[in-house]
């Protein structure tokens, strides 16, 4: 957890790797009553129970009661004056961005709105934490790092903008570092050339950036420099995700991509391909923590997924679901058990994943009056279930607790899943 009192030198301690819980300052106005059974939001099945000394209060569901659904609406968070684009969780803050170029940071366990940094920065597109720093993606196509520094007012501060000024000297006296870009016009192989729309941040030291430019990058944390630039895609790259030095790239094109390292080589390597439904867009990738399984969320609201290997070089298509009735805009894991997506119908959808990488439907979340542009789930147990979090372009943030011991799956026959077998 940060302290932000004390001292006033730089040095901070690391983002908790846990996710806060909530207090019980939760507005029953916010709650909504849906008359979908698999839309859930009551407003008196919550009960508040005090912690250890010295420790937060536990936002816990009541005991189920007539009229009572499945999935709990905690809270509703406005603030933004744009969409919310991307969202993370970061010890004792949550932090949400937006298309209206502010990043609100939200402190637990009350969701009280703690600050505002980046306005005037461009869109945001994507963010990401390490340690003690903020790494925020903007539409002007520049990457641009926050440190949380202790004893100042503005505790998310500007400390650098990839590429750096330092890096960029370095480079533009010489021509054959110039790339191009599109007609009559040539950029440094080190800038992207469009919005940048995703980041990720290995296991090792390494952050990548997608791009509409159609190309991936690698910036090494220790000094911000960019370290390789990579024509990944034939469209723009909407998603990415790193597992196991592995990172899988997800494009408008119709691809995910996996791309890695082999032997002391430094720089990565196509290591595998895995294609979608022809003319359909890839919005979105998320990787099982083994690094087993791959699934992407396609523009016609299909969640497709794959059976592979951080060190395979084939992926085997094992599922293919109509997660959606539009577009799949969000994707993000609970564990190695339950897939999260969100969509353009403005409905989100849980999903257990069953035998041979196979999902089936066990639950579905509605409330957001626009399409759901983000979504994260906290790795923390709370009560028997876990808290979902999800950004919309209804300007809002909603915080849901869903319990585990509901996730039953139901057979849909409007839904369509089915097994792909290959020889």
């Amino acid at each position: 957890m940060i302290d932000l009192a004390g001292d006033t030198d730089d040095s901070v301690s690391e983002f908790a790797a846990s996710t806060p819980l909530l207090s019980a300052e939760t507005s029953s106005s916010n709650l909504d009553s849906e008359t979908d059974d698999t839309a859930t939001t009551p407003t008196t099945c919550r009960r508040f129970e005090l912690g250890p000394p010295g420790k937060c209060g536990v936002l816990l569901p009541s005991p189920p009661t007539s009229g009572c659904r499945t999935f709990k609406l905690l809270e509703v968070l406005s603030g933004h004056v744009g969409s919310v684009s991307c969202l993370v969780l970061c010890g004792e803050f949550v932090l949400s961005a937006s298309q209206g170029k502010d990043i609100i940071v939200w402190q637990q366990p009350d969701l009280r709105m703690f600050t505002k940094f980046g306005n005037g920065d461009g869109s945001v597109k994507a963010l990401v934490t390490v340690g003690n720093k903020v790494f925020t993606a903007h539409q002007d196509s520049r990457i641009r790092v926050w440190k949380v520094s202790r004893g100042s007012e503005n505790v998310f501060r500007l400390v650098d903008t990839l590429p750096t000024t330092k890096d960029y000297l370095g480079k533009f006296m010489k021509q054959s570092n110039y790339v191009q870009t599109r007609r009559n016009h040539k950029r440094l192989w080190i800038e992207h050339a469009d919005s940048i729309s995703c980041l990720a941040v290995s296991n090792d030291g390494q952050i990548y950036s997608g791009s509409w430019d159609k190309t991936l990058k690698v910036w090494r944390i220790s000094d911000l420099k960019c370290l390789e630039s990579i024509k990944a895609h034939d469209d723009a790259i909407n998603g990415l995700v790193s597992c196991r030095g592995v990172v899988y790239s997800a494009s408008a094109d119709g691809k995910i991509k996996a791309w890695g390292k082999e032997g002391k080589t430094s720089s990565h390597l196509l290591k595998g391909i895995m294609e979608g439904h022809k003319d359909v867009s890839f919005n979105a990738v998320v990787v099982s923590e083994d690094g087993k399984w791959v699934y992407g969320g396609g523009s016609d609201g299909y969640v497709m997924g794959w059976e592979g290997s951080c060190d395979s070089t084939k992926w085997t298509r094992v599922c293919e679901t109509k997660a959606h009735q539009m577009a799949v805009l969000c994707m993000c894991l609970m564990g190695g058990e339950y897939l999260c997506s969100g969509s353009a119908d403005r409905s989100i959808g849980i999903w257990k994943r069953e035998a041979f990488g196979r999902i089936t439907r066990v639950g579905a979340i509605s409330g957001h009056e626009g399409p759901v542009k983000c979504l994260q789930a906290s790795d923390m147990r709370v009560g028997e279930g876990f808290m979902l979090y999800s950004g919309s372009l209804d300007k809002s943030l909603r915080v849901w607790w869903v319990p585990k011991d509901s996730l039953v799956a139901k057979h849909d026959p409007k839904e369509e899943d089915s097994l792909i077998r290959t020889s």
